[in-house]
């Protein structure tokens, strides 16, 4: 017995320390509780809805597990997955939040998520031409007007939630400073979507404004 015992010792040695480090990391380790804020990650999103509802972008999570896996490092990991594969219709989809929305690092369990359940409202995605609206910073020079005014382009595209675009009447210019223009001069300036859920299609356009001015009659 004592010869099969002192067999391999230092094989036997190493296999028990090994042992007692996965013991230790498993079962010994302190295990505590933490709270933090979680992205929400948005995965199969129908190519032909618009979500309207006022964006969630984080919610809180309790988590509990060993003290080597609640840290900065494991934990930047964690996210919330919502599947949108099963939505086909606009409306109202309600999901409920668990362990089976979160990734998480081994040995990590979640103890209260909040909010427990998130809504989201869907619509429809429609795409349609708006007028350009062309805005001034103020008035032109004393003794001024503006006799003519050439938008290129005029009208543009944009895409969203069916009822937020059919409620759009126009894109905008950003603010043209006129204060010191008295002849003709073309401005090169962005167009700007007043609705956070409306964009445009394609890269957002630069719109030419060519302002012709002109001496108001005595």
């Amino acid at each position: 017995m004592r010869r099969l015992l002192a067999e391999n010792i230092f094989w036997k040695l190493a296999a028990l320390i090994i042992a007692c480090g996965f013991w230790y990391s498993f079962v010994g380790e302190t295990e505590l509780a933490t709270s933090i804020p979680v992205a929400i990650q948005l995965k199969n999103v129908p190519p032909d809805l618009d979500i309207t509802s006022e964006p969630l972008d984080r919610v809180y999570v309790r988590l509990r597990g060993p003290a080597t896996r609640l840290n900065a490092g494991t934990l930047t990991n964690v996210i919330v997955v919502f599947d949108l594969s099963q939505i086909h219709t606009e409306g109202e989809h309600t999901f409920t939040l668990d362990s089976t929305n979160l990734r998480l690092p081994a040995g990590v369990q979640v103890g209260r998520v909040v909010p427990s359940q998130v809504r989201l409202t869907f619509d429809n995605r429609i795409s349609r031409e708006v007028p350009v609206e062309v805005r001034y910073a103020g008035p032109p020079p004393k003794g001024y007007r503006i006799s003519q005014q050439e938008v290129s382009p005029h009208r543009v595209r944009v895409t969203g939630p069916q009822a937020r675009v059919d409620n759009m009447q126009s894109a905008q210019t950003d603010a043209i400073d006129l204060s010191s223009t008295v002849s003709s001069t073309e401005f090169r300036v962005p167009a700007y979507i007043p609705d956070p859920h409306v964009r445009f299609e394609g890269k957002p356009p630069i719109i030419s404004v060519r302002v012709s001015m002109e001496k108001i009659p005595k």
